[in-house]
């Protein structure tokens, strides 16, 4: 249980003191301390001085006992008559005994906290009483009166916005009159690279102060030097960043120094968002050569293979969806899972044991959600079904209140809530949750984990006493489970059972995803308060300083929906058979076979309807042609507004052409060697070429030269692919390599700047690679026919398999990751599988052959296909236009040099007379049946060929 891990290493990193910011006021701040005595009985005979120290927060006075059995004082200051010093003529008076540096403080309430250092609930002192407080430095005594008697006239301000305005004044002086301390840099040597102000956030409570960051720290400094003085976390140990909302504003940004950790080492709240992504930007400048960032989508691709748990995929979707441990109002939500509370086995092979996951927890129930569709059609706008959320503050520190009790008293002003609405039994919490009124509260991450005491009253608090009598102690568990162990482990298995595989997307749509806003969130039943949603107000534009403490205060409270993640219905996951491996942390499911009884192969096809597929084919007309190359041509790149054509040949050269003026442009030779693909970087700067002299050459085009080498490989480097400054190389020396770049205008220099951030070790020569749409993963294919799928996140290989007799030439991805296409010396294989079945393709698709076919291309953004046949060098023989439904497009297939073939130096246009598309009708069952096909315009291909020898084909589609 991350939140109760951290809060146990707080305990003993301060275990020395009691006073702690959860004793202050929501919205409140601490702003110093000074050692003092309290006076008792001045005066008088009986007279006792209580060492300890004084804290002047925003909104009361606070004196914590150096003794732990005398309790923390707490007086608000809008209960304070007076705060004054004793009169100098009481200095003066001989009849008096005068005590220097004294502050007296009347009120006519104040809070005894923490007697004999019992967490228990605050006791009250009512009627009018006098504190004396005795500072060690009497000459802060003005100073410190001047400053209390500021904060008095903010609290005693008649609107709530008016007194939170005063504050922020106060406080933003007090942030104005200090700075960074320089001399808490850990090196001399350290760069200051920026400094600002913000609040350092923990659940319930915000700390002001500086944040620092410099090449290799980064620093925060409270104002008032709590918990301590420095927060400092090293560059090189920061792991992951995202930037958060916080009370619904884009202010906030958490830094974790852990892989998986659900809390993190830091959460900040910056004053302006300005400030926020200044501060963001260096640390992922930092990162960018060190951390691979993961994304929803990467994250659904490997939750879907079955490489993540079910609970490790909620983890990243809630901390993608800005939900932290830090911010109780965004804290991480958790599904109910079970609805069988009675039993005394739990059957998880019964479908009736589960909680129907396509509902919110508000539809479970069709009685109760009829009452409130008649209440939503009744409502004028903004209209919203539920009134309360399924995730807030109050509901986070139900379940944990045995466990983090000093939260629910600061949530609750010193108070547990009533003793028969505590977390009492887990029944009769479902229970609730099903008949409650208001409540459709889900659960948290605890019950999925492996540590109980949330479950347990191990500190034997004091939560009162039920109706029947009985005193709260432990949460009653169900018959089915013997202890609070035995119910997470349940629990766990429940979570990551067949049943919730199958139907935890479903959930998914409705948390993060395309059910949680509009129509269909109406038709889901699943419409929250529109307070709780992003974007459903601008705090910004609310000038009514006491409206936007009021919404502030709302949403701070009633809970916030999480970050929508995905706009299209989320993809179910692979069922296969499963076997658990129970880890140390978490079961972590692995599937035996890739299988999925749910999905069609392409086994399905009949050989007619293969056969009219390929027979359907589109009549090809030479436009023009042009010389350009000696030798084969090995890779082709095509400017952004299609203008110049970028072209390498084994005849060592680069070369660009103009498609308007039909000319060639330029023509560079890097080496002797042969140049074995290129490809252009955004921006259409720089031209970037492989050679089978084992270097990787940066051509500049606005400057016509060569730009910067890379020797990346100990043999000739066969392909290589670009995605967010990454470059992706293969080579014959039986590596793929993937590297840090960032090119020299981004950082303006003369050179590049290249890291090795993963090797990927094959057996053999790698003579191809390609990504997929996601960027998450990489295939390639070696010269003896196997091809390999990667997780190019994490550097370690998904599947393998071997699937040709001789050299691959090229393989790729689908867009959507359900298919792939396969090419060696005499076959072109179409494989339409989940890619994350790759491992059974052999069995399970239909290979379409085609003889001495060497290569397969298709327009990047079109869906077409083009196969050439090797009828001597200029006849190209098949075109096949897959529908969009089909989700089957865009790639680019070049082969290598055959000795056999003639060498012949051309570029040929040639424009489409017949159009077809393919797949029209159906999604489950293409090419099945008759088909007739419909003329679609298609744009410009481009195609390179051995069979065209070094020809390079131009195909306009009319």
């Amino acid at each position: 249980m991350a939140f109760t891990r951290k809060r146990r290493q707080e305990q003993q990193l301060y275990s020395k003191e009691r006073f702690s910011l959860l004793l202050l006021n929501l919205e409140e701040y601490y702003f110093e301390q000074h050692t003092a005595n309290h006076i008792i009985n001045k005066d008088c005979r009986d007279e006792r001085k209580i060492r300890g120290s004084l804290k002047i927060c925003s909104k009361s006075i606070i004196f914590e006992p150096d003794e732990k059995i005398q309790p923390i004082i707490k007086i608000p200051l809008r209960d304070c008559i007076s705060i004054e010093a004793p009169e100098d003529n009481e200095a003066n008076n001989p009849f008096t005994w005068y005590t220097p540096g004294v502050i007296s403080v009347v009120s006519n309430q104040a809070f005894l906290i923490k007697e004999q250092n019992i967490i228990a609930p605050y006791k009250t002192e009512r009627g009018k009483t006098e504190y004396l407080f005795q500072l060690d430095v009497a000459g802060k005594v003005d100073d410190v009166i001047q400053t209390l008697l500021q904060l008095n006239r903010a609290s005693h301000l008649d609107k709530l916005g008016d007194q939170a305005a005063m504050i922020t004044a106060i406080l933003q002086s007090r942030l104005a009159r200090t700075s960074f301390d320089k001399n808490r840099f850990q090196n001399v040597s350290e760069t200051l690279h920026m400094e600002c102000e913000a609040e350092m956030v923990t659940p319930l409570v915000t700390n002001p102060g500086h944040v620092c960051i410099t090449d290799a720290n980064l620093y925060f400094q409270p104002l008032n030097g709590y918990p301590k003085p420095v927060v400092h976390i090293m560059m090189h140990n920061v792991r992951r960043i995202y930037k958060r909302r916080h009370g619904l504003m884009p202010l906030g940004l958490e830094v974790f120094c852990t892989e998986n950790d659900l809390c993190s080492d830091i959460y900040l709240k910056f004053y302006n968002s300005q400030d926020r992504d200044e501060l963001y930007f260096y640390i992922a400048t930092y990162l960018e050569n060190h951390i691979t960032e993961q994304t929803a989508e990467s994250y659904m691709l490997q939750w879907q293979r079955g490489h993540i748990s079910n609970y490790q995929y909620l983890l990243h979707l809630n901390n993608l969806a800005d939900r932290s441990c830090n911010d109780l109002s965004q804290y991480p939500v958790f599904p109910w899972i079970i609805a069988d509370y009675s039993s005394s086995e739990l059957d998880l092979t019964k479908p009736e044991t589960f909680r129907d996951l396509s509902k919110p927890v508000g539809a479970l129930n069709k009685e109760r959600l009829e009452r409130l569709l008649t209440r939503y059609r009744e409502m004028p706008e903004p209209k919203f079904m539920y009134g309360s959320h399924y995730s807030s503050p109050g509901y986070v520190l139900f379940y944990l209140v045995r466990v983090a009790p000093e939260y629910m008293l600061c949530l609750q002003n010193g108070k547990f809530d009533h003793a028969d609405r505590t977390f009492n039994s887990i029944a009769e919490t479902w229970k609730n949750c099903l008949d409650g009124a208001t409540d459709f509260k889900e659960l948290i991450p605890e019950f999925y984990e492996n540590d109980s005491s949330f479950l347990v009253n191990s500190l034997k608090l004091d939560l009162g006493k039920r109706q029947g009598g009985k005193m709260v102690e432990h949460v009653e568990l169900p018959p089915w489970a013997s202890d609070p162990d035995d119910f997470l482990q349940k629990s766990q298995n429940a979570l990551e059972s067949q049943y919730v595989s199958e139907y935890l997307h479903e959930w998914i749509d409705l948390i993060f995803g395309y059910k949680q806003k509009g129509s269909e969130a109406i038709a889901a039943h699943n419409v929250f308060h529109p307070l709780t949603y992003e974007g459903g107000v601008d705090l910004n534009s609310i000038m009514d300083p006491n409206e936007k403490v009021a919404l502030l205060t709302q949403i701070l409270e009633f809970g916030q929906t999480p970050k929508q993640l995905f706009t299209t219905p989320h993809p179910r996951r692979i069922i296969p058979k499963f076997k658990s491996l129970r880890t140390s942390s978490h079961n972590v499911s692995i599937a035996e076979s890739p299988v999925s009884p749910s999905e069609e192969s392409f086994e399905d096809l009949t050989e007619e309807s293969i056969t009219l597929a390929w027979n359907n084919i589109a009549k090809l007309k030479l436009d023009e042609q042009h010389k350009i190359h000696k030798e084969e041509i090995t890779g082709i790149a095509v400017s952004c507004n299609g203008s110049s054509v970028f072209t390498t040949s084994q005849d060592s050269t680069l070369k660009m052409f103009s498609k308007e003026s039909k000319t060639l442009q330029r023509s560079v030779s890097f080496s002797n060697m042969a140049l074995s693909s290129c490809l252009i970087l955004p921006g259409d700067t720089t031209v970037i070429s492989s050679s089978w002299d084992n270097h990787i050459y940066f051509y500049s085009v606005a400057f016509g030269r060569r730009q910067d080498t890379l020797m990346g490989h100990d043999d000739a480097v066969s392909k290589i692919c670009w995605h967010d400054n990454r470059l992706y190389s293969a080579s014959w020396d039986s590596t793929v390599k993937v590297w840090h770049c960032v090119p020299a205008e981004v950082l303006g220099t003369k050179r590049h700047h290249f890291e090795l951030l993963a090797e990927l070790e094959h057996d053999v020569s790698v003579n191809t690679i390609n990504l997929n749409a996601a960027n998450a993963m990489l295939v390639s294919g070696t010269k003896e026919g196997t091809i390999s799928i990667w997780d190019v996140t994490t550097a370690t290989m998904l599947h393998q398999l071997s699937c040709h007799s001789g050299t691959v030439y090229a393989a790729a991805f689908s867009p959507g990751g359900k298919g792939g296409i396969l090419t060696h010396e005499q076959k072109v294989y179409l494989y339409l599988r989940q890619l994350s079945y790759f491992n059974r393709l052999q069995d399970t698709c239909s290979r379409s052959q085609l003889d001495n076919n060497k290569c397969f291309s298709c327009t990047k953004g079109a869906e077409l296909g083009i196969v050439g046949k090797s009828n001597n060098w200029i006849e190209p023989e098949q075109l096949l236009h897959f529908n969009k439904e089909w989700e089957f497009s865009t790639f680019s297939f070049n082969s290598p040099y055959d000795q056999n073939q003639p060498f012949v130096d051309q570029l040929d246009f040639f424009s489409l007379q017949q159009r077809v598309s393919m797949y029209p009708d159906t999604r489950r069952k293409p090419w099945t049946g008759s088909h007739k096909f419909a003329g679609q315009s298609l744009p410009m291909l481009i195609l390179a060929s051995e069979h065209l020898a070094s020809c390079t084909s131009c195909l306009q589609m009319e």
